[in-house]
């Protein structure tokens, strides 16, 4: 048994953040059936190199971007702009639990298909909305892009180096934290439908994510007042906690409280260090940030940073090598996690993807499906879910609304 099993979710989403919130629900079990634009699809099948599988369509292949986030689901491409693919959704709307889409504030109400409209098809039906700024608000029209987040949100102003510019995370850090809140939500509708027997709307906003994201740091300012600014690889409550320079490369290293501060001092052979006023309280070493850092830095640049790694974690004190993405990926205990899996795709075979972070005793999450070719299962679902004849089918394809 899967967890979400005989749940139907119709995905209208497409790039990030919508496409990882249906990917969860279809780890999980739910059916995802994809709605997507004849001949372009979601625009991320497009955002390469690299690619796989075979040239269809204007794609040299499926994106590595698009397979990220897009297995377990079953594609139907939709002309949503003709009266017939508008029909289509309303069917798809009537037979399902969940509606994820991510238009612009407003866009599917001019085709038809506002919320009040899918209520009215499906009063049990949880539509969950996803735009940068909320459906709500003065910004509400506006186009929302991680990239734009991070910068509006705050987080580039407390990422980079402290001297340095502003800078982005790696990763696309609030698309995929919106999908995640948004999954989570969708779960909450449903529980909820349980008891109501009837559907909601969810309303999620990049925006919400990223201050919602931003925790403990939107709590020093609330609190405490001061603006927060850039600490590089430190943190801005706790030290030493960050990275330092060994005399190979670099290591991380987190000490969360006064009891590992001692105990670091006693494994460096400097005990002194923890009597030193400047230092004795995790308040004092705050104070004296930059000077800490500098008497460190001098005791870890004599030796390698496997052999204080080594060390640190005989004492039990938190550290960690700073791996590239293949060392994170090949890591023996990423391995026995299974966070590779391997997926079989209709056109390249074997496909590797990533493996999943929830880990349920009774209920697993499996990969059922690859990530779909554009418009692979159209027929299928038209055919067998919506009852459509092969002549009508035929038919909508002539029409341009498949």
């Amino acid at each position: 048994m899967l967890s979400l099993e005989n749940l139907r979710v119709l995905d209208v989403s497409r790039a990030l953040a919508g496409p990882y919130c249906t990917m969860m629900l279809g780890d999980l079990g739910a059916e995802v059936i994809k709605v997507e634009l004849p001949g372009s699809g979601d625009e991320s099948r497009s955002w390469g190199p690299p690619f796989i599988g075979e040239p269809h369509g204007p794609y040299p292949g499926e994106s590595a971007y698009f397979i990220s986030a897009n297995r377990n689901k079953l594609s139907v491409t939709v002309n949503l702009k003709s009266a017939a693919g508008q029909e289509i959704l309303r069917r798809l709307v009537r037979i399902s639990d969940v509606l994820v889409e991510n238009f612009r504030t407003g866009d599917l109400g001019k085709l038809g298909l506002g919320y009040e409209t899918l209520h009215s098809l499906n009063p049990r039906l949880i539509c969950c909305s996803i735009s940068g700024y909320g459906r709500t608000g003065p910004l509400a029209d506006r186009p929302g892009y991680d990239a734009v987040l991070q910068a509006e949100g705050g987080l580039m102003s407390i990422t980079g180096p402290i001297d340095g510019p502003p800078s982005k995370v790696g990763i696309s850090i609030v698309d995929i934290a919106t999908g995640m809140f948004s999954a989570t939500a969708i779960l909450a509708a449903l529980r909820a439908r349980d008891r109501t027997g009837e559907g909601q709307w969810v309303d999620m906003g990049l925006l919400d994510t990223h201050v919602a994201l931003l925790a403990n740091v939107a709590s020093n300012y609330l609190i405490g007042g001061s603006v927060p600014r850039r600490f590089g690889n430190d943190h801005p409550n706790l030290t030493p906690y960050g990275s330092f320079r060994a005399r190979d490369r670099w290591f991380v290293l987190g000490t969360a409280n006064d009891r590992q501060w001692e105990t670091l001092c006693q494994m460096i052979g400097h005990v002194e260090l923890g009597k030193d006023p400047r230092f004795a309280t995790n308040r004092a070493r705050l104070a004296n940030r930059e000077a800490l850092a500098e008497v460190l830095s001098e005791v870890f640049v004599t030796r390698d940073a496997e052999d204080w790694l080594e060390e640190l974690r005989q004492v039990d004190l938190p550290c960690g090598s700073i791996n590239t993405i293949p060392e994170a990926l090949e890591n023996p205990q990423a391995q026995a996690r299974d966070l590779i899996l391997v997926a079989e795709h209709p056109t390249t075979g074997s496909l590797r993807l990533t493996g999943f972070p929830y880990k349920l005793s009774q209920t697993p999450a499996q990969v059922r499906r690859p990530p779909p070719l554009l418009g692979e299962h159209t027929e299928q679902v038209l055919v067998e879910l919506l009852q459509y004849s092969p002549e009508e089918v035929s038919l909508l394809r002539d029409q341009g609304a498949i």
